[in-house]
C-alpha cells in the first residue's frame, strides 16, 4: 500500500463518520419573528396595540400622598387627639378599546388601594370602577354624573354617593351633551331600589353650563345641580348650586340647598390659586346653615407631578367654633 492509496482511504473513512455524525446532530429551531408594540393613535395618546389584536391598550395610574391636619371641633368632624395624619393613595387604570360593526367597544378597569396612616395593615384595595362601554352606552360600576358637579375646590360638598352599579346612555355633540342612566341603590336599602340620573351640558362660547339631576325612588325624593363655568381674565370662575327635595339614602345629600363660587387664577403655566366660598342651607335637613372657604394651591413640579396645598374654614349656626383644617400633598400621576 502507498502513501496516496492510505491517504485517500483515510479520508474516506473520515466523511463515513462524518455523515453518521451529522445525522445525529440536534439542529436549533429558527427564532420566531418578534412582534413589537404598536402605537394606536386612534384613540388618544398613550394608547398601544396589544400584540397579536387590533385592540388599544391604556395603562395609567397615580399615587398621591397627603398629609393633613384638622382641628376636630364638633360637629365638623369625631373629635381625636390626633391633630393631623397622613395617607396614601394607589390607583392603577386599564382602558382597552377596539372598533367593531356595532361601534367603539371599550372597557375601563380602576383598582384603588388606600392606607391611612404609618402603616398598611388599613390599607383597604377595592375595584374602584369597572365598566363596558358600546359607542353612546355604559354598563358597569362607575362614577355618574352627580361626581363631576361641583367647583375646583375643597370645600363645595353635596352629592354623597356618586358611585353605583349603573347603565346609562351619552349623546355628545360639537357644543352639547345629554344622557339618562338608571343606578343600582340597593347597597343603601334593605330592599332592591333604584334611581335615575340625567345630565345635560352646552358650550355657550366662553362659557359652559352644565346641568344634572337624580331622583331615587327608594326615598321618592330627588335633586337638580348646576355649574357655570367661563374664561374671565387669567383664569376660569365657576358657579354652582343645587336643591333637594328632602334626604335620599341613595344619594345621601349634604342639604337642602347650596351655592358656591370659585376662580381659578391661573398665574404661571405652572401655577394655579384657587379660592372658593359656599354656603350650606338647612344642613343635614335641619335648621342649621353652614358657610366656608378654602384656598386651594397647585404647582406642577414636572411632568406627571403635581404640588398641592389647602386650607379651609367652616362654620356652622349654633356650633360653639369653626372648624380650621387643610393638607399638603404630592401626586404623581403616569
Amino acid at each position: 500500500m502507498n502513501i496516496k492509496s492510505l491517504l485517500l482511504g483515510s479520508a474516506a473513512a473520515l466523511a463515513v463518520v462524518s455523515g453518521a455524525q451529522a445525522a445525529d446532530a440536534i439542529v436549533a429551531a429558527e427564532p420566531e419573528p418578534m412582534e413589537y408594540v404598536r402605537v394606536c393613535d386612534a384613540f388618544g395618546t398613550g394608547y398601544f396595540y396589544i400584540p397579536g389584536t387590533e385592540t388599544c391598550l391604556k395603562i395609567s395610574g397615580e399615587v398621591r400622598v397627603t398629609l393633613s391636619a384638622n382641628e376636630n371641633n364638633a360637629p365638623y368632624g369625631t373629635p381625636s387627639n390626633d391633630t393631623w395624619d397622613s395617607a396614601v393613595r394607589a390607583r392603577l387604570a386599564f382602558d382597552a378599546k377596539n372598533d367593531s360593526e356595532i361601534g367603539t367597544i371599550g372597557s375601563y378597569v380602576r383598582i384603588q388601594a388606600d392606607s391611612q396612616g404609618a402603616t398598611t395593615t388599613g390599607a383597604n384595595i377595592t375595584l374602584d370602577q369597572a365598566y363596558i362601554t358600546v359607542g353612546g352606552f355604559k354598563v358597569g360600576r362607575s362614577l355618574t354624573w352627580a361626581d363631576d358637579w361641583g367647583l375646583a375646590g375643597e370645600s363645595d360638598d353635596f352629592f354623597g354617593n356618586a358611585k353605583f352599579n349603573t347603565v346609562s346612555y351619552t349623546y355628545s355633540a360639537d357644543a352639547f351633551t345629554v344622557g339618562l342612566g338608571v343606578d343600582d341603590l340597593s347597597d343603601q336599602f334593605a330592599g332592591n331600589e333604584v334611581g335615575l340620573e340625567a345630565v345635560g351640558s352646552a358650550s355657550l362660547g366662553v362659557a359652559t353650563v352644565t346641568v344634572n339631576g337624580v331622583y331615587d325612588f327608594g326615598s321618592e325624593e330627588g335633586a337638580i345641580a348646576g355649574v357655570v363655568a367661563a374664561n374671565v381674565g387669567p383664569g376660569t370662575f365657576a358657579l354652582a348650586a343645587a336643591w333637594a327635595s328632602g334626604q335620599s339614602v341613595g344619594y345621601n345629600f349634604t342639604s337642602e340647598w347650596t351655592v358656591g363660587a370659585a376662580y381659578t387664577f391661573k398665574a404661571t403655566d405652572k401655577l394655579s390659586i384657587t379660592p372658593q366660598v359656599v354656603y350650606w342651607d338647612s344642613v343635614g335637613f335641619t335648621n342649621a346653615d353652614q358657610w366656608g372657604a378654602d384656598l386651594l394651591v397647585e404647582y406642577a413640579l414636572a411632568s406627571g407631578l403635581k404640588a398641592s396645598a389647602d386650607v379651609r374654614y367652616l362654620d356652622r349656626d349654633g356650633a360653639a367654633d369653626g372648624n380650621w383644617d387643610g393638607f399638603v400633598r404630592l401626586t404623581r400621576s403616569f
